[in-house]
């Protein structure tokens, strides 16, 4: 349980990630620099009620009617104490200010969860829930939405240009550490809990990388060969870059592409620490910059992870959904980074795109878009692709979709297409 004043500082950064643009991840260390005194302890109790509350941010939100200051120390009082007026009456916020939203309390007593809008219920915004409604039916969102609200399991890819699965898995027992192996992908591990893993010698010796599972299975539909050149065009920090180098088997050339070169700089140090000299981490300023240019019809593979709402990674990023979402701009955005990416694509070669979104909006319908317009390029068999990964994962059609409630992944989409000749 705890103390008053982690209590307070877990309502001070909830209400200032609910009230703010900035993500959960990043506002949380902010709080944390300007509060050095916290120890190790108090940071990772904060951090774990903060996450719960953002997932089960709903009913605060519908007791008190907005999401401010008050509906976040609410959040946090009904984890610690439940559904206690009682205990509600004696909440203090904000220097000893009462918690006074109108009969609150009242409404806390006659409260029937039964009752609830479904929104509120299943922890969804209406329009997330409406768009989910469509696509999968009402049962099968009520599945999804409630292992949405359970925490990602820790999986991990293990380096092969370093060790194999089996190895590295023996290695990490030896060091306390038990994973056992993913259920679809080859390449990893995973432990359902957090663990200090990047304090053991197994992670400092480039054994492994953190990557969830799904995440792997996009890299393997790329199916990189030794000596080709490819393109991961929007690479971020790196993580499927560096999985694309170890299926070249170090050989050819990986060209990671990002507008952000904060998020590029990350990849240096993994390189390094994975054995890895064959890619190389370009910072670039648009779809017109000369360096993209330059790679234009002479990629074998070209990878796009475009930039998406993230609704594929709700149970790490629970704040995603409370966040306003202009949908129109963000499905421009990606169609238009898909068309750049194309023209990288040789003749002959393959295009990869794909998000981490449950939102046909951002996946079917811009790749459908895509094709229409562009005739030289066809859809590849992602079952066949898979089949040669070594990849058993039933009901694959067209496109890759993984759920959180069907396959224990973060929500993913892939699309694999290839070129003429």
């Amino acid at each position: 349980m705890l103390n008053a004043a982690q209590f307070a500082h877990a309502a001070q950064v909830l209400a200032a990630i609910i009230e703010g643009p900035t993500p959960a991840d990043r506002q949380m260390d902010r709080h944390f620099r300007a509060n050095p005194r916290l120890g190790a302890r108090d940071r990772g109790a904060i951090a774990e009620v903060v996450y719960a509350c953002l997932r089960r941010f709903g009913l605060p939100r519908h007791l008190v009617g907005a999401a401010g200051p008050a509906g976040a120390w609410l959040a946090v009082h009904l984890l610690r104490e439940g559904l206690s007026a009682r205990a509600l009456e004696q909440l203090r916020y904000r220097g000893g200010e009462a918690l006074t939203a109108p009969g609150l309390a009242a409404r806390l007593r006659a409260l029937d969860q039964a009752t609830l809008p479904r929104p509120v219920r299943l922890d969804l915004p209406d329009w997330l829930l409406a768009r989910l409604d469509a696509q999968l039916g009402a049962d099968d969102a009520e599945a999804l939405a409630a292992a949405l609200q359970r925490p990602a399991p820790l999986d991990l890819r293990i380096n092969p240009l370093r060790s194999d699965r089996e190895t590295v898995r023996a290695r990490l027992a030896d060091e306390g550490q038990v994973l056992e192996p993913t259920p679809y992908s080859p390449l990893g591990l995973r432990r359902a809990d957090r663990a200090p893993l990047f304090q053991t010698a197994a992670f400092r010796d480039g054994l492994f990388e953190v990557q969830d599972e799904g995440s792997q299975l996009l890299g393997l539909l790329v199916e990189a060969r030794r000596r080709e050149t490819v393109v991961d065009y929007c690479a971020g920090a790196g993580g499927k870059a560096l999985q694309l180098a170890a299926q070249m088997a170090n050989t050819g050339a990986v060209y990671a592409l990002d507008v952000a070169a904060h998020r590029l700089e990350r990849i240096r140090p993994r390189l390094r620490r994975a054995g890895v000299d064959n890619v190389q981490p370009i910072a670039i300023t648009g779809a017109d910059d000369p360096r993209v240019g330059r790679l234009r019809g002479k990629a074998d593979r070209v990878l796009v992870d475009a930039p998406c709402s993230g609704t594929g990674t709700l149970r790490r990023n629970p704040d995603i959904k409370w966040r306003p979402l202009d949908l129109d701009a963000l499905t421009a955005g990606q169609r238009a980074i898909l068309e750049a990416a194309a023209a990288l694509v040789r003749p002959g070669g393959r295009l990869v795109y794909a998000t981490c979104s449950l939102l046909r909006e951002e996946n079917e319908d811009v790749v459908e878009t895509f094709l229409a317009a562009h005739p030289r390029f066809h859809l590849a068999s992602v079952s066949d692709i898979l089949a040669r990964r070594q990849v058993v994962l039933p009901a694959t059609g067209d496109f890759l979709r993984l759920w959180p409630h069907r396959h224990g992944t973060d929500g993913f989409f892939a699309a694999v297409m290839e070129s003429a000749a």
